[in-house]
């Protein structure tokens, strides 16, 4: 059976995959907007962010009948993506197209000087950058996050080969590549919603996988340059204070954080923009939306719907647990020093994606994306967490599905209470639970290595 698998698998997969690779050509040659030049540029875009797929790939050393059976998850997520292109949302319509329109009227770059969005420098040059172009900013957006999306995939091929290394021959680092490009998350995040949390989330799963290969610098610089895309990214961030109290990072590599956020917020500087204005940015964030939370699956949709609470301090029970949840990993790293290994490692970043997010206030649906991909690598690495991968990803996908609907999926009624996400936050909950049990699982096995 392998051998036959050997000779017929990878071709046959190869020729699936070139299928529908073809296919996503066809639909972008059949998109509605913009003229038939304008969807030449967006297939040929797309044709290019395949090879890139495949180029990554073979730069990673992958096999040639590796190569050939990945053309068919690579193809699939291609065509899924375009279908997508076309779909219009409230966030694209109400927000992204207003900052496209101005960058347009005030001539590109030049407007950065002014004030638009709430997003911070980096996408801004992005957005600024596409207003010179004649092809509809839908799928300029779109492709944009696409391009994230590949990048996404590297980076879990990269962090899972880092957990796996000890395995030679695992079929893993491959299954995470192409599990991060099929992820439904991750899909509806940019091509469905045009939204960019794929970026921050590709470049912290980049910094982990080179943090457990020893780059230290370059692992904290792209967590510097995370940042100044989103401010979500703080949520994984406490992982290097970790690696620091544990001695495996060093103190003057931290300050490359700063350095590379200087360097992202500079070219906005030069261009007219006041710094207060750049570095305010996510202080404005944090009081934009009152509400305790956004359809997320947090803890506070343990509170019945409808029930009058004081936010203030439902807020502030919320931040402090999280905080303490951060505190005692801290304490966890400067305990373990030495002893820290990669799985440890991981098992804190997983407690930390789901934790905090989980018990902060105010936290959109989309806040969960780190701990989907970051779940995800830990299935992959090691299949007896999958748990924390489907109970984790399902969750965020139930709750994506609340908003791209308009609709909730399952209303409990216990007790004459109504809650209306009780289920999806149930199932984080249970992620967190199942995350802290294998770190400490994690921590035994730690200590009895050290015995």
């Amino acid at each position: 059976m392998e051998e036959r698998w050997n000779g017929y698998g990878p071709p046959v997969c190869a020729g699936l995959g070139g299928g529908l690779a073809l296919a996503a050509v066809w639909v972008c040659m059949n998109l509605e907007q913009g003229t038939p030049w304008d969807r030449a540029c967006v297939a040929a875009a797309v044709a290019v962010l395949t090879a890139a797929s495949v180029c990554l790939l073979r730069l990673e050393g992958v096999r040639e009948d590796s190569l050939l059976v990945m053309l068919l998850p690579i193809g699939a997520a291609m065509l899924v993506r375009v279908l997508c292109l076309d779909h219009v949302t409230l966030d694209y319509e109400d927000f992204l197209h207003h900052w496209y329109v101005y960058f347009q009227e005030n001539g590109g770059f030049q407007g950065i000087a002014g004030s638009v969005g709430d997003y911070n420098m980096p996408y801004l040059y992005f957005m600024a950058a596409i207003s010179y172009l004649s092809v509809p900013d839908l799928y300029l957006i779109k492709l944009f996050s696409i391009l994230w999306d590949v990048l996404l995939a590297w980076g879990c091929l990269r962090l899972v080969r880092s957990l796996t290394r000890e395995r030679q021959g695992s079929a893993a680092p491959l299954i995470a590549f192409g599990a991060a490009l099929l992820l439904p998350t991750v899909v509806l995040n940019g091509a469905y919603w045009a939204q960019c949390d794929v970026i921050y989330g590709a470049l912290a799963i980049h910094a982990a996988a080179l943090a457990l290969e020893g780059q230290n610098k370059t692992s904290v610089a792209l967590m510097g340059i995370a940042f100044s895309f989103k401010l979500q990214s703080i949520f994984v961030l406490p992982l290097w204070g970790v690696l620091w109290l544990a001695g495996r990072v060093k103190f003057r590599e931290l300050w490359m954080f700063p350095l590379a956020y200087l360097a992202t917020i500079l070219p906005a500087m030069v261009l007219g923009k006041p710094l207060g204005d750049i570095l305010g940015i996510y202080v404005t964030q944090l009081g934009e939306y009152p509400r305790l939370t956004l359809n997320a699956p947090s803890v506070y949709q343990f509170i019945p719907y409808g029930v009058q609470v004081d936010g203030a301090l439902a807020g502030k029970l919320g931040i402090a647990a999280a905080g303490a949840l951060v505190l005692a990993l801290l304490a966890l790293g400067f305990w373990l020093g030495d002893r820290l290994n990669r799985e440890t490692i991981m098992a804190i970043a997983v407690v930390l994606c789901v934790g905090v997010p989980f018990f902060l206030p105010h936290m959109h649906e989309r806040y969960f994306f780190l701990a989907d991909v970051f779940t995800l690598c830990w299935a992959c690495a090691n299949w007896r967490r999958l748990p924390a991968a489907v109970l984790a990803g399902g969750a965020s996908l139930a709750s994506y599905c609340v908003y791209l609907r308009l609709k909730y999926n399952c209303v409990l009624n216990l007790g004459g209470m109504r809650f209306v996400m009780g289920l999806e936050a149930l199932a984080v909950l249970a992620a967190l639970v199942f995350s802290l049990w294998a770190l400490t699982g994690e921590i035994r096995r730690t200590k009895e290595r050290a015995v």
